[in-house]
Order: C-alpha cells, then structure tokens, then sequence
C-alpha cells in the first residue's frame, strides 16, 4: 500500500506531471486565478504587552498578512505585525536616539568661549584707547639725550581741578585755584634689572635750559636761571617739563604719564580703597589727613590727603615723595588683580575713572602703559627699587640741590639697564 496521496506529484509510478505514464514531461497547463483578499484595516495602536493578553503579548492577536506584493521586505529590523515596516506603519517599535556627540559639542563650546573673549577684549582695546588724553608732544623737546635700554616714564600728579564740582573741591580739600602745577614727579625705569621708581622733589634746585615754546613754537635761550622744579611745568607745561628733566639729569625720558586730583581719588574708590600699613599717626589741617597708625583701608579722598602732606613730617617733601611712592605702588599692586581685571563690575569703572583724566604723550600706546602699572606694581613685588633722588644739601635760596656725581652713577646705570647700585635720600 503507498504512503503518498493520491493524486500528489511524486507518488509511485509517476515520473512526470500528474500521474502521467508518458516518458516526455507534461505540457503546461493553465493556473487557476486566485482572488487576493483586501488588506485587513490598520491596526490600532499597540497597547504595551501584558501577560497572557493575546498570541504575542500585544492585545489581540494580530490580523494575518502575508506580505505578498507588498513591498515588504523580508528580514527587515522591524516587528511583524499590522502593516509591514516597507509601507512605513506603525509597528509599535520606537528607534533609539543616537548618543550625543560631547566631543564635537565641547570644541563648539570653546570656540565659543574664545570667539565671545576675543571680540570682548577687541572692545574693551578700543574703548580704553579713545579715552587717552594724547596731548603732550614730546617731538617739541629739543636737544635730548642719546636713548638707552629699557623704557623712562615721567610720572607727574597734577593740582589741576579739571572736570571736578565745587562740592568736589571742598570735599577733597583742593582749593579752587585757576590752571595746574605739579604735586609730585618721579621717573619710573623699567627694565630688565627689575623696575626702579625715582622721586623728584618739587623743590629740587634745577637749571632752566634753551627751549621751544610749546604753544607759540618760539625758541627761548637758556640764561642760567635756577629755579624750583615745578617751575618748569608752571612756565610752560609738560614739554618744559620733560626738557627740564632730561637737561639735568642726562636720562632721556620716552613716555609722560600725568593724573589730576579727580582722576587720582575716583581710581582709589573704583576699587574699593586702598590699604596702607601706616607706621605713625598724623594729621595735617591743610591736606585734611587724620590717621591712625596701623592697617586701614583708604578711600579716595584719605588717599589724596595722604599723598598731599608735607607740613606733618620733618623731611616736608622728601617724606612726602616716600609717601607718593609707597601708596602708588600698593594702588598698583591691589588693583592689577584677577579679582579686578577678571570682574567687568570693577574693571571698567576703575578703567574710565583712570582714563577720563589721564594725559599721555603722543606715542603712547595702552601696551605701554599697562607694563608701566605692572612695573609699579613690581616695585613693591620684591623686584625693584624705590628711592629719592640724591641730594647733597640745600641752596641759598632754600631748594634741594642734588648730589651731581651720584646722579650721573645712577643715570649711567638706568642707561645700560644695569642693577642700581647708587643710594637716594
């Protein structure tokens, strides 16, 4: 008995077609046409598998589709079920996000970071730079000494009352008198010996040389006068000044820094005060200083009646110029800060109180007078050195005279950029 169905290509005896006992194969016949039934309707959302609901865990059981020219692709990574993932239905089946790029992101955040800096800094240049009063022109000082290593700033406080309300006046003690002198002068060397600060005294007996008038372009002939310092800045302003300095000192002079009364004290309290460790206590009615010996923080105007006393001390003016050069140092040391520079809260207001009353020489640059302030700083870093001019006594007339040969050892010494070597008073 055969095991194969009757009728069913295989079975015994048939070697081809249906049962057919003719050795050439069968001739093609006909297919019968099967009508395809409708796609079944889209399935409804998938409701998340629960256990024992329906053949896969999805509800019911799904709608049987066979996928036969439909576009579907065999093997494909999505689930069975419903419509076949080559016509786009919902499978129920959610692709991951890919995984953030924090490398790519990291570089565009620095970017950034550098982009927003730059152009901060950029504008930071150029605002401080249109704030510089350049209006001193060294290029009218005549017969000037050779030039040296490293760079000579001339430092001058000024009297002048520039821009300040009477209410300022009388709260600064200023007084109210017409134009400006010279409260204090000093050369500042900077360089690679480490910076050395140079007062010079206002009553410094000093010769008036040839010059040109900065105003008129006339040359007025040297005649020998003696005079007070600051005489020469009376006469006819900085340019006199510089050649006044030079002429008796030998030091050529590359850039000229001046501060008024209002710039000095809004500086001081842009910052918050300065402190100063005040070694003995004094007061002086004509300054309006009144300290107390020790630590204290100083706010503009102490700082101003702290620079400006001279009647308090036995040395008048030569103490006075050691105050000067202690005070702008620390000013200088406590304000080129991380917690200065870094903060726009303090940097900008101490900037535009600086600036709004600064004159500079012509060829000053923002460059050169930031490494002026850090030289400043320096100064009380442990790096440099602060001195009087030396001096060998006094004039007839009362003036200090300075010590020429001790003069001529320093300037030789500030000209090669060597260590100074040589004492002041």
């Amino acid at each position: 008995m055969s095991d194969w169905p009757e009728g069913r290509n295989g079975g015994p005896g048939e070697r081809y077609g249906r049962g057919s006992a003719s050795p050439q194969p069968e001739s093609a016949r006909a297919m019968p046409h099967v009508r395809r039934r409708p796609a079944p309707p889209q399935s409804p959302p998938r409701i998340p598998p629960q256990q024992g609901q329906g053949h896969d865990g999805y509800g019911e059981a799904p709608a049987y589709d066979s996928g036969y020219n439909t576009g579907q692709v065999y093997g494909g990574g999505q689930r069975g079920g419903g419509q076949g993932g080559g016509r786009g239905g919902d499978s129920g089946y959610v692709q991951p996000r890919a995984a953030p790029n924090w490398g790519r992101r990291i570089k565009v955040g620095t970017l950034t970071l550098v982009v927003v800096l730059l152009a901060v800094s950029i504008g930071t240049y150029f605002w401080a730079d249109g704030k510089l009063k350049r209006e001193v022109d060294l290029a009218k000082v005549i017969d000037r000494p050779s030039e040296g290593d490293g760079t000579n700033y001339l430092i001058v406080g000024s009297d002048s009352r520039e821009g300040m309300t009477a209410e300022d006046k009388k709260r600064l003690r200023t007084g109210s008198a017409e134009g400006k002198r010279t409260d204090s002068m000093m050369i500042l060397h900077d360089g690679s010996n480490g910076p050395t600060m140079i007062s010079l005294p206002r009553d410094s007996n000093v010769e008036i040389p040839s010059f040109v008038g900065s105003e008129s372009g006339k040359k007025f002939a040297g005649t020998g006068r003696q005079v007070k310092l600051n005489a020469a800045y009376a006469e006819d302003g900085p340019e006199l000044l510089v050649r006044t300095v030079e002429f008796n000192t030998g030091l050529r002079i590359d850039h000229y820094v001046e501060i008024g009364f209002g710039g000095f004290a809004n500086i001081v309290d842009a910052i918050g005060g300065v402190e100063m460790d005040i070694p003995k206590a004094f007061k002086d009615k004509k300054s309006g200083a009144d300290f107390q010996a020790g630590k204290q923080t100083l706010n503009g105007e102490q700082s101003l009646a702290f620079v400006r006393t001279r009647y308090a001390f036995a040395g008048s003016d030569l103490d006075r110029t050691k105050n000067q050069q202690k005070f702008l140092a620390a000013l200088a040391s406590q304000t080129a800060t991380p917690s200065t520079i870094l903060n726009p809260f303090k940097l900008y207001p101490t900037m535009g109180a600086g600036l709004d009353t600064l004159i500079v020489d012509k060829d000053m640059s923002l460059w050169s007078l930031g490494n002026m302030f850090f030289a400043m700083k320096g100064v009380t870093g442990g790096e440099g050195t602060s001195m009087n001019i030396p001096l060998s006594g006094q004039s007839v007339n009362g003036n200090l005279v300075w010590d020429k040969d001790k003069v001529k050892q320093l300037v030789e010494q500030l000209k090669n950029d060597e260590k100074v070597t040589v004492k002041g008073n």
